[in-house]
This record gives structure tokens, C-alpha cells and sequence, in this order.
């Protein structure tokens, strides 16, 4: 989600040809295709290192009141917008660049019964095609790693919240250590990777109009996550029939391993933030 011809290379990055067809015979294989519900999707639309208990624990940060109009930044597969639908009672709307993301999520929100709550679509983080004060909160998931220009994505998600409204993110973050190890889940070299540290982010925010009001470091937390997810495709043989490996392509296996590496000699870790906009 950079500008020009960077946001075709992100977009292409994220684009499986025919993923939605993947997902349903996976969903088939485990038995779920005909009694489809949101937790049954958390495997493969839960794009984000600790999955569905990372988005409940940072959801649950946020202190939504229900029937709030939240913006997902980045939605993927929408993961994170049904969550909010179905376990917060919100109204959640999803803006992705990868137009293969939006069309499959848009079927599995249809398949899940929320298409009345959910609504997602194709567009740059850049440029928000909603006017200003129109949403209560928003998120976003793993996403700036994929973008240059922080302070316009800052400041158009600013833009569109009413003030006083909170912004939770999560987000992989530069480590005091230097060096990247590629490919990764967002990135298959460094032309598409703009991190940035955690002093950084707060500058970042301050001057976009955001106070902070709770941050944390899930560093040991997600690199237990990935050990653990190793292991267990080691021990069953392989992944299963759902999973993040279908989202990622056969370099999948690498992309983790790298990320672990990373992890541990500190040149990444993950910071989850809670800001609210000012007034």
C-alpha cells in the first residue's frame, strides 16, 4: 500500500489465483463447508502472527460499544471486520489493495451470514473514500509494513474518525538489531518492506493527531505462536488443510522460519498500540 507502481507490486504479492476455490475445498476436507461460522475461518483469514487470540486481546483493548462503525485498514480476507461483526456487535467495513482478498472475503461474509454487518472493498490506505468523522474506530492488522508513506496513512485514518475515537494497531516493527532475512509473509524483498521502529510509530502517530493510550510488545508472545505452529506442522507431517501456508504460496515454510529467525535476533518484534484520536 504504497504509491504508483509499488501498490501493484503489494497488490500482486497478496494475489493467489484461485484462492477462494482453495479455501472451499479445505473447508471441505475439515468438514465445515455447510455449517460455515466466522471461528471456523480464523485459520486462514486471521493474516497476523498470534491469530484469533491476538485479535481478541487487542479487540478487547478497544472497549467498542456495540453497533460502533469501525474501519478495518487493510482487511485481507475480512477477518478481522467479521470478528467484530459477529463476536462485538459492530458494523465493520474493510478496505484491502488486493482485489483477489475482497472477492473471496466478500463470498465468505456472504457464506457466514454477515453480509448485512460486513461490508468490504478494493482501495489504497492512502486515500480513503469516505468523507471526514465518519467512523467511531478503526484497526489495523499488519499492515504499514507494506507502506511508505506512514504519515499520509496516519493521517487519512485520522481524517475519517470522529474525534475522541480509538485506533488499535498491530503491527511487525523494526528490532534494535539490523537486517532482514526474505522472503516474508508481507514481503518478498525489500522493495516492498518499510518498517519502522517503535519511537518511531509514536512520533508517527503524534503527529497524525493520536495519543497514545496503551502499548505493549508481543515479541516473546508471537515468537512462541510461530514455534509452536512449526512444530506442530512437523510432528502432523505437513500443514493442515486450512491454513496461512494458502495464502503465502510454496515459500511459505521459509517465510515462518524467517520470521523466527528474525525474531529472535531481535531485528523485528511486533507492537500493538492503542491511540485515540485527539479532539
Amino acid at each position: 500500500m504504497v504509491t504508483g507502481v509499488d501498490e501493484t507490486a503489494v497488490a500482486d504479492h497478496y494475489t493467489v489465483d484461485g484462492l477462494g476455490m482453495l479455501i472451499l475445498d479445505a473447508l471441505k476436507a475439515s468438514g465445515k463447508l455447510n455449517t460455515l461460522s466466522p471461528i471456523d475461518l480464523a485459520p486462514v483469514d486471521e493474516f497476523h502472527m498470534g491469530g484469533r487470540i491476538a485479535t481478541q486481546h487487542i479487540i478487547g483493548l478497544m472497549n467498542l460499544p456495540r453497533n460502533a462503525n469501525v474501519l478495518d485498514v487493510g482487511c485481507g480476507l475480512g477477518g478481522v471486520a467479521r470478528y467484530l461483526a459477529a463476536e462485538c456487535g459492530c458494523r465493520a467495513t474493510g478496505i484491502d489493495l488486493t482485489a483477489e482478498y475482497v472477492r473471496v472475503g466478500t463470498m465468505l461474509t456472504e457464506r457466514t451470514g454477515l453480509a448485512d454487518k460486513v461490508d468490504l472493498r478494493v482501495g489504497s490506505a492512502l486515500y480513503l473514500p469516505w468523507p471526514e468523522a465518519t467512523f467511531d474506530a478503526a484497526v489495523t492488522f499488519h499492515v504499514a509494513m507494506n507502506i511508505a508513506d506512514r504519515p499520509r496513512l496516519y493521517a487519512e485514518i485520522a481524517r475519517v474518525l470522529r474525534p475522541g475515537s480509538p485506533f488499535a494497531i498491530y503491527d511487525v516493527m523494526q528490532g534494535p538489531k539490523e537486517g532482514l532475512l526474505f522472503p516474508l509473509p508481507w514481503a518478498e524483498t525489500e522493495e516492498t518492506s518499510f518498517l519502522v521502529t517503535a519511537g518511531e510509530m509514536r512520533s508517527l502517530l503524534d503527529n497524525a493527531g493520536f495519543e497514545i493510550v496503551h502499548e505493549e510488545d508481543r515479541r516473546e508472545i508471537a515468537l512462541k505462536h510461530h514455534r509452536d505452529r512449526l512444530a506442530a506442522q512437523s510432528a502432523a507431517g505437513g500443514p493442515p488443510p486450512l491454513g496461512l501456508h494458502l495464502l503465502q504460496g510454496p515459500t511459505a515454510s521459509l517465510k515462518s522460519r524467517n520470521m523466527v529467525n528474525m525474531l529472535e535476533a531481535n531485528q523485528i518484534t511486533l507492537g500493538a498500540i492503542i491511540a485515540r484520536r485527539r479532539a
